[in-house]
């Protein structure tokens, strides 16, 4: 059977996507008291599954429905200071404070569990957006980043903050609370942290590290680095890439000026690996 299907595949006759139904999965979640493991068709019988609207959704980029449960349920006991890694089946980590995910300026997080019976359409990239996936409702009351909306969800983890865990990505503690390149380094976390490391450190595996054995900002123009971070198409165009341009409203001229700011600066302070 497995022979006809990779010969149908050759010829073109059948779309991967049909292959195979979206299977039932686990999602991991540890809170610092044991790893707590969700399975999809228990997630799906909860009492507060709810079906939601996300009219702009940012994998899909278009509105979409999904059954989900309001991701604070899941996440009882978790204080407001801690810090949670979402990490993903295709490296992606993001780091979201949990003070974002239980705020109350009217952004839900939602968790949105894909049914194998019906399952997601594939990605633009022919990728796969489930089994789990963070949404949000009116995002736009807390700011809620793009880089906040990771899918391919795989486990949730609370761990010590950021810069506990990697003392090499921090700038140089004397530098002023409210300079550009301490800025840039809460964008650097928010924005670029969750798909590349930093001087060897950090839990992605999505891109490359950012300051060795070069940083950007040492082979690239600060016109060419700041177009290509709005739109990485516009230097070099390859249709594999995966990293997302940072328009406007994901990312402001003010930030993207200060996380250059934070990489300049972190080319003096590179770390021997």
């Amino acid at each position: 059977m497995k022979l006809l299907v990779l010969c149908l595949l050759t010829l073109g006759l059948i779309l991967p996507s049909t292959i195979l139904p979206a299977q039932a999965a686990e999602l991991e979640i540890d809170l610092g008291h044991g790893v707590i493991v969700y399975r999809t068709e228990v997630l799906l019988k909860r009492h507060d599954v709810h079906t939601i609207s996300v009219p702009a959704d940012v994998a899909f980029h278009r509105a979409m429905h999904y059954r989900a449960v309001p991701l604070a349920a899941l996440l009882k006991g978790i204080d407001s200071s801690e810090q949670l890694q979402f990490v993903a089946g295709d490296g992606f980590a993001a780091e979201i404070p949990a003070a974002l995910l239980l705020n109350k300026q009217g952004s839900e997080a939602w968790l949105a569990i894909e049914d194998p019976a019906q399952p997601w359409p594939a990605l633009k990239d022919h990728g796969h957006a489930g089994p789990f996936y963070l949404v949000w409702t009116q995002p736009q009351a807390a700011h809620v980043n793009p880089e906040q909306w990771p899918y391919q969800l795989a486990a949730i983890r609370k761990l010590d903050s950021v810069a506990t865990r990697f003392p090499a990505i921090l700038p140089d503690p004397s530098l002023p609370a409210d300079s550009a390149v301490q800025r840039g380094f809460v964008v650097f976390q928010r924005t670029c942290f969750a798909c590349h490391t930093l001087n060897g450190e950090g839990d992605a595996k999505l891109g490359p590290d950012l300051n060795l054995p070069h940083n950007p900002t040492e082979y690239l123009r600060a016109d060419l680095l700041r177009a290509f971070i709005r739109n990485p198409q516009s230097l070099r165009q390859w249709p594999q890439a995966k990293m997302p341009g940072f328009d406007a409203n994901a990312l402001s001229d003010t930030d993207l000026d200060a996380v250059l700011a934070y990489l300049r600066h972190m080319a003096t302070r590179k770390v021997a690996h």
